[in-house]
């Protein structure tokens, strides 16, 4: 099978995308807080003295980052003394990449990456904090095909973007249910995942979010079914966690400490009120390359908003044991050439 984006190489790895339905991402875009007004505004002179913190999303603007524009429009940031200025990837390594190389202070991206990235390339990134505590990412099928698991997927054809990771996924998923791993055909439809189902291309697909694809095919009129790969066997992760460069957290924690403290503000605004904080990440999409459904964005509210915060309601939060669980089955799948620990992957700014 084709590879592509292959796993744990700095340069070119990834692991799924936020949305399913995407094309080629464009030139890398930045948004900061010169036209964001109302509570907490600072003047030009004040923002002179803010220190800038530049964030690499996972991808363009949507409901999981609404936190963000909430905590710049209300002067979260501000209040800690730095300035964030929001960038798009260009590439899809980008919030991992630029980190790295220590030309964004932080950026959002996914664990098992982070992983194999640390653990084979040596990649200087560590972990800050968990955004999403769950999988967001799903084995997404229409209603029609009966599929409600693993054990319907034999003799089917599954879509993926042709990562070894979401192969892994599919073999681990399963072998868990007793099903021959070789029963499924596996097609590489790039970031087509969305309409190659629709058009009856494959059966089924892996890589679409649960927050954001299944909504927005309900909304389209299309009926769905879908699992999670951590109910076959597949360890429970955290879908996006922030990450930042090992020289960041040994020089300037602080300034890490204070993004992490304005961030839980804005995601408590989302909590009291997710219209009025989903109203805010309107005004500030990127409409020309994925503009946003209000319909679909307020349900993918409803979906993130349980999972953005620990099971002690903690904004942030990471397990040594969560780290561990992927790490082995990593290994196990042989997706892993050195041994690493989950002490080499976290690291706690707040305290």
């Amino acid at each position: 099978m084709k590879k592509i984006l292959a796993a744990a190489l700095c340069a070119a790895m990834i692991f799924s995308v936020t949305a399913c339905g995407q094309s080629e991402k464009k030139e890398t875009e930045t948004v900061g807080t010169e036209s964001l007004p109302n509570e907490g505004e600072t003047t030009a002179s004040e923002e002179g003295d803010l220190k800038e913190v530049n964030i690499v999303l996972d991808w363009y603007p949507n409901a999981v980052h609404a936190f963000i524009y909430d905590a710049i429009e209300k002067g979260y940031y501000a209040e800690e003394g730095i300035k964030v200025n929001v960038q798009f990837p260009s590439n899809t390594n980008d919030a991992m990449s630029l980190t790295a190389a220590g030309k964004a202070e932080v950026g959002i991206y996914y664990l098992p990456d982070v992983v194999m990235a640390r653990a084979n390339q040596n990649v200087p990134i560590r972990c800050i904090g968990a955004l999403a505590q769950s999988d967001l990412n799903i084995i997404l099928s229409l209603k029609e095909k009966n599929i409600n698991g693993p054990e319907d997927l034999a003799g089917k054809t599954i879509g993926y973007s042709g990562t070894e990771l979401s192969e892994a996924m599919i073999r681990t998923m399963m072998e868990t249910a007793g099903v021959d791993a070789d029963s499924v055909s596996l097609v590489d439809v790039g970031f087509d995942l969305m309409s190659s189902m629709t058009t009856g291309q494959v059966d089924a697909t892996i890589g679409c979010m649960v927050n954001h694809e299944v909504p927005q095919m309900e909304k389209e009129g299309f009926e769905v079914n879908y699992f999670y790969p951590h109910e076959y066997g597949v360890p429970a992760s955290y879908e996006l966690i922030f990450i930042t460069s090992d020289d960041m957290i040994n020089n300037d924690a602080d300034t890490l400490a204070a993004f992490m403290r304005a961030s839980a503000k804005g995601f408590e605004d989302m909590k009291a009120d997710p219209e009025a904080v989903l109203d805010i990440l309107l005004a500030n999409q990127n409409a020309e390359n994925f503009p946003l459904d209000k319909d679909v964005e307020m349900r993918s509210m409803e979906v993130l908003l349980p999972v953005l915060a620990s099971s002690d309601g903690e904004f942030g939060a990471q397990e040594a044991s969560v780290w561990q669980a992927n790490i082995d089955w990593l290994k196990e799948e042989g997706l892993l050439k050195n041994d690493i620990t989950p002490e080499e992957l976290m690291a706690d700014v707040m305290n």
